[in-house]
């Protein structure tokens, strides 16, 4: 990683560890983050454990990309640092970012972790920030893992420090779970009980997201921002979909995080093309956005999930299921719609993410061929821009 992005880095167990690491370095208890409503929740509370206040974005419709433009001067003036998002591997305005943060003097940060191997401004994702996480759960496929990337390599052994005073000791029963974990889901595939795994799970009350976002528990939620800075009390929003995200990692799982990163490139050569196929489609872009054959061919980036657009997400998700293929990745309703306005300054305007969250299909471009099948079997419909909401630049 320090190879591919010119910059000093730092192991972590995870990427939203990393993040957390990052928001206690560089912004002060009480300060204000601008962010992206069409996140992951787990990055909203890991803000908030922090002891910073999320404030959300406008985003343009097009890509989900932060909309410097429709940021009011009040709220730059108030803001003390950036989150970028980098949706699906597709860039935010880092550029104009950057520019922007060092006008204000606020640190710019980079979650990198849809976006490895994407670039904007001919640099890589991750190397505009004064600091930027990737995730090696995502491309790398490693379920563990994570990158803090810093652009003042003075700064690692402050930064080292701070991981270790946080960090939890190495578990041996995580690390066998972690070592088994790649085995039992092949075997729940391989056997087609991935229906009676999820049913068991829920009968036992193993499931943390009934929903696309997890609830919410908004009480509880008030007593844990009470204290914050303070990871611990938070923890029962960040750890889901990853417990271990804070133990410090064992042998076997660093052996398995470096096999996969030893196979990346060929991973991101994979998306590369299928991103290439999906984006040709007619479900890329609404046709008043450009629509297929508006974007030169051959310069697909690696994207993890291509966001497709669709009229109706649930009978798009049912023609996928039909073929194996699980959507994930899914942020709706945005953040603001989602915490209110107890935990989070509310976007001024909300429409654009809105909209993008509610039509988007994030679909693995590794299974582009299978994706665009199921779609055009099923007579799955592009979705239709309402009148007022157009790119904003996008």
């Amino acid at each position: 990683m320090r190879g591919r992005l010119g910059r000093e880095c730092v192991y972590v167990p995870s990427c939203r560890f990393g993040l957390y690491v990052a928001l206690r370095h560089w912004c002060p208890p009480g300060g204000r983050v601008l962010m992206s409503p069409v996140n992951d929740d787990v990055i909203f509370f890991v803000v908030l454990a922090a002891g910073l206040r999320p404030v959300q974005a406008p985003l343009k419709p097009s890509d989900a990309s932060i909309d410097i433009d429709a940021v009011p001067a009040q709220v730059w003036g108030s803001l003390s640092a950036v989150l970028t998002t980098n949706l699906y591997g597709n860039p935010d305005p880092a550029p104009e970012l950057r520019a922007r943060c060092d006008a204000l003097g606020i640190p710019l940060l980079e979650d990198a972790a849809h976006a490895i191997g994407s670039e904007v401004g001919g640099r890589p994702v991750g190397a505009w920030g004064d600091a930027s996480v990737f995730s090696l759960s995502k491309h790398v496929g490693a379920k563990a893992g994570g990158i803090l990337a810093l652009a003042d390599p003075g700064l690692r052994e402050a930064l080292e420090k701070t991981c270790d005073e946080l960090l939890l000791p190495r578990s041996t029963t995580a690390e066998l779970a972690y070592a088994v974990r790649p085995y039992a889901e092949a075997a729940v595939r391989g056997l087609g009980l991935r229906r009676a795994a999820w049913a068991t799970m829920r009968l036992l009350g193993l499931m943390e997201r009934e929903e696309i976002r997890m609830p919410l528990r908004p009480q509880e939620l008030a007593r844990a921002v009470a204290t914050a800075p303070n990871l611990a009390a938070h923890d029962p929003w960040v750890r889901v979909d990853m417990h271990d995200y804070r133990l410090r990692s064992g042998r076997f799982r660093l052996g398995r995080v470096g096999r996969r990163l030893d196979r990346l490139d060929g991973v991101l050569d994979g998306c590369r093309a299928g991103a290439e196929l999906l984006l040709s489609t007619r479900w890329a872009k609404p046709a008043v956005w450009g629509g297929p054959g508006s974007r030169p061919p051959g310069v697909a980036p690696p994207l993890f999930r291509v966001p497709l657009f669709v009229a109706d997400r649930d009978a798009a998700e049912r023609a996928l299921a039909r073929r194996g293929i699980v959507v994930g990745y899914l942020y709706d309703p945005p953040l603001d719609d989602y915490a209110g306005a107890a935990f989070t300054d509310l976007s001024p305007s909300p429409e654009g993410a809105r909209w993008f969250a509610r039509h988007a299909l994030p679909v693995d471009p590794r299974r582009a061929r299978a994706v665009v099948a199921a779609l055009e079997e099923s007579g799955v419909r592009p979705a239709e821009v309402p009148e007022g909401l157009g790119p904003s630049g996008g």
